[in-house]
């Protein structure tokens, strides 16, 4: 089907009170099981491409270019978008070729700095009709450390969403990039309180340390778009792992990649039923007889 946008998937999920499940794109496989799990699952799907895997890659066109064509022939609706780009180029080769939405980084700038970056970028992007998310300070553990403490503040956030204009905002409320092990607590206060107060849909980043439970929890009270990176690169990671442990001697990367991608799909198409089936199950709810 046709590219669809990303601000069409969030906001979806924002009327329906459900989760824009957003899961990174690190190589061809990964892509390829995301967007399988899409497919099996029929819940739509924000496939993220980060600044971090652009650099592995050397350039940003190729696997943009790739992942752009798995969304354009699948059967859900799948957008593609860019995630935590510092670099404004990024963001130019990006839009050109044809993603739906850009997360613009400016949160290790100043306060004053980052609403002016964020604001000229965000101008440009909606010129040309793309979606941008954004983020107030830094949610912890950009460099792997857990850093719990970090929250966002409502006022400042409200007066940050007013003066640059974007249309979703990353918040700090206890979670934490890089975490490998799914024990965190979130401040759900907190994500009421952003929600009632700001006019965007709010971004969960570092959802990969967030327990199940703990994720719909965040959902209820609130939140909208759920970005996972980690917990699935694990699960590739492991799968790979366990093929080698059973067969030193395999060479052909192939026969140890391909149970690795369909590791992800299953997962991913897990996760998918977790954040974004909640809405199925409260209209089969609301539609049955009292």
């Amino acid at each position: 089907m046709p590219l669809v946008p990303t601000g069409s998937i969030v906001a979806g999920a924002h009327a329906a009170g459900t989760g824009a499940a957003a899961f990174n794109v690190i190589h061809l496989e990964t892509a390829e099981a995301l967007v399988a799990a899409a497919d099996a699952t029929g819940i739509p799907l924000i496939l993220q491409i980060s600044e971090n895997c652009v650099r592995y890659h050397g350039s940003l066109l190729p696997l943009t270019r790739a992942t752009l064509a798995l969304a354009e022939a699948a059967r859900a609706d799948v957008s593609v978008h860019l995630d935590h780009i510092t670099d404004p180029d990024l963001i130019r080769q990006g839009v050109e070729a044809g993603v739906g939405s850009v997360m613009i980084d400016a949160s290790t700038l100043p306060y004053a700095q980052n609403v002016e970056t964020t604001a000229r970028l965000t101008a440009w992007c909606h010129e040309r009709e793309v979606f941008v998310e954004a983020e107030l300070g830094e949610v912890g553990g950009k460099d792997g450390v857990h850093a719990p403490g970090v929250r966002t503040d409502p006022d400042e956030a409200l007066a940050f969403v007013a003066a640059t204009g974007v249309d979703a905002l990353a918040v700090a409320v206890g979670s934490s990039h890089a975490m490998r092990e799914r024990t965190a607590k979130l401040d759900l206060e907190l994500i009421r309180t952003l929600r009632d107060k700001l006019p965007v849909p709010l971004v969960l980043h570092g959802s990969s340390g967030v327990p199940d439970d703990e994720l719909r929890a965040a959902i209820e009270a609130g939140m909208t778009k759920i970005n996972i990176s980690t917990h699935l690169v694990s699960v590739f990671t492991d799968g790979v792992r366990k093929v080698l442990e059973a067969d030193p001697a395999l060479i052909d990367s192939r026969k140890y990649v391909a149970p690795a991608r369909e590791a992800v799909r299953s997962e991913a198409a897990r996760l998918l039923d977790l954040l974004g089936g909640a809405g199925r199950e409260k209209e089969k709810t609301s539609g049955e007889a009292p």
